[in-house]
């Protein structure tokens, strides 16, 4: 019984667990507040260079058949929306290494989280959430300053593209997530950002078709997140969402998404509740 409870003789009732999860969002607004600026170049800045660089400059030395970039009608547009979905991959990792390590290890703000009436799902929920925020946000002005380029086959396929880019957080995060709440040091995090970040950013289809991988990595590729975020997110931008294939991208996305969550659950309160 609490102190409240002991005085007043009434019985407090305990908030629903999304109640709690969102009682968090000062804190994580706080922290955005402080750090934003920090994050303007990757989260913004670069993309649009890579867009510039890759979908402009070079692109204006590729003459290529539509029916070769699925569909897209020039390689600016075939470019693009791979760039959305690495960022959304590129911003992910970022939020769920070395700040979910300092929350644990360094500030130990998890732990004073948890000496509240707050759980470690509402902890988790609410980080992954704000990693959402942060994804949603980089994505509209992402689309937004795209929209002058003729690259966006229409208004909804362009608010679907940001819609798919939450999911697509999700699935990236989780597993990063508890990959970092079950680690001891951050020296992991060099070897994920090299031998797991680099090859899905330069081989998932965002800026070539994987189709010229051959066979093998071919069949690889399909297997990776980012290649189901790129293709889902290019039908999208460009007008030529199939429902079936759409379907398989979406479910794909969302699987690895409850796993990560149910991982990231499991990896923190291992780590925190002992």
């Amino acid at each position: 019984m609490s102190a409240t409870e002991a005085t007043s003789g009434v019985a407090v009732p305990e908030q629903p667990w999304w109640r709690r999860v969102w009682n968090l969002r000062d804190y994580w607004l706080t922290v955005y507040r402080r750090t934003w600026k920090g994050s303007v170049v990757n989260s913004f800045v670069t993309p649009l260079l890579y867009v510039a660089a890759m979908g402009m400059l070079l692109g204006n030395y590729v003459q290529a058949d539509p029916a070769t970039l699925d569909g897209a009608p020039s390689y600016l547009a075939f470019v693009v929306p791979g760039m959305l979905a690495a960022q959304t991959m590129m911003m992910a990792f970022g939020e769920s290494t070395y700040p979910v390590m300092g929350q644990i290890k360094w500030h130990k703000t998890y732990f004073s989280m948890l000496a509240t009436p707050l759980g470690v799902p509402e902890i988790v929920l609410a980080n992954l959430g704000f990693v959402v925020a942060r994804v949603a946000l980089a994505s509209a002005v992402f689309v937004a300053v795209m929209v002058p380029f003729g690259v966006l086959a229409s208004p909804w396929g362009a608010l679907g593209a940001i819609a798919v880019q939450l999911v697509a957080g999700v699935a990236f995060a989780g597993p990063i997530y508890a990959f970092a709440a079950s680690s001891d040091n951050e020296q992991g995090f060099t070897v994920i950002f090299r031998v797991l970040l680099l090859p899905l950013f330069l081989f998932s289809g965002g800026f070539f078709p994987v189709s010229n991988l051959g066979p093998a990595l071919e069949t690889a590729a399909a297997f990776t997140p980012l290649f189901h975020a790129t293709e889902l997110t290019r039908s999208l931008m460009i007008g030529t969402t199939e429902t079936g294939p759409a379907l398989v991208h979406l479910a794909y996305l969302a699987a690895l998404a409850a796993v990560g969550v149910a991982l990231s659950i499991r990896a923190l309160q291992r780590r925190l509740v002992r």
